[in-house]
């Protein structure tokens, strides 16, 4: 196997991975508001986040940023909660169609905070590297391995929502905020775990 194709597993199966629960449950909160018609503008959304933790893991993991472990796994929550505050705030709101998909503030939102989930994966690939001090082709393979398993995970929430909404004829609004509510409540239980600590 070739190394490419080892770190894009080691990429994929580090999200697509119940360990990497806190990131589940970001990319849960992400995708709440949006329907399976709405895929592209999830696909944007996705795709902003993955660029901005790809900066912050490119630049951590080659050493050019520093930072504490301990600031981050408490960032972490704080960027699911205010993920899901957004969320019920707009909450039975319909998105303007001619919206342009890229420059909107969920993006926004999602590349910055990608930014912070970039510096929580750096530490595992780091791990992984040992003393590879030029992992250039092991970072685009491992960023497009999480990108590849962000994906799957979110088409399976798309069809999860389609099958809430459709099948059980539930509410748009309520499946946003039973589904916010339920990632904020995680969030707030892995924020006070990082000072019960």
């Amino acid at each position: 196997m070739s190394v490419f194709s080892t770190y894009l597993q080691l990429g994929f199966f580090h999200i697509f991975n119940l360990q990497a629960y806190d990131h589940l449950v970001f990319l849960l909160a992400l995708c709440a508001p949006y329907v399976l018609s709405d895929w592209r503008r999830v696909v944007a959304l996705v795709t902003s986040f993955t660029v901005g933790h790809s900066i912050t893991l490119a630049l951590a993991t080659l050493g050019f940023v520093q930072y504490s472990a301990g600031l981050i796994e408490v960032l972490i929550p704080i960027t699911i909660l205010l993920t899901c505050l957004v969320n019920m705030s707009r909450a039975g709101r319909d998105f303007k169609r001619n919206q342009p998909i890229v420059v909107t503030l969920p993006n926004v939102l999602a590349a910055v905070f990608g930014l912070i989930h970039g510096l929580g994966f750096s530490s595992y690939l780091r791990e992984l590297l040992g003393q590879n001090t030029r992992p250039v082709l092991e970072l685009l393979a491992f960023n497009i391995g999480v990108e590849m398993g962000q994906l799957l995970i979110v088409a399976l929430i798309l069809v999860l929502g389609f099958i809430i909404l459709r099948v059980f004829r539930a509410a748009r609004r309520d499946w946003v905020l039973v589904v916010s509510g339920a990632a904020a409540g995680i969030a707030v239980i892995l924020l006070l775990g990082n000072f019960t600590d």
